[in-house]
């Protein structure tokens, strides 16, 4: 079992790079809808969906969608965190 401070530890560096995603997509997209979850599923530490507005592109999504996902994949290559980002229609929320 691992000691109680690494698993604090672990949860700290999972609530600041969750709340850094969520910053980052406010910021490519300050119009947008972000919902951020610290629930574990299997191996992914957290989650960040982001609901943009009806009214943007769908290239302007693709590149929110990329952009996101190269972002959360150096967080993965620095910490060993994997969160998963999603872009989401809002009308399926």
């Amino acid at each position: 079992m691992a000691p109680q401070h690494e698993n604090s530890d672990r949860r700290t560096a999972v609530d600041a790079k969750l709340t850094e995603l969520a910053l980052y997509a406010k910021e490519l997209c300050p119009s947008a809808s972000v919902d951020v979850s610290p629930l574990q599923y299997e191996d992914e530490d957290g989650h960040v969906e982001v609901f943009p507005p009806l009214t943007l592109s769908d290239s302007d999504v693709d590149r929110l969608e990329l952009t996101l996902a190269a972002r959360s994949a150096e967080i993965f290559d620095h910490t060993g965190l994997y969160i998963v980002c999603a872009v989401l229609d809002k009308a399926a929320r």
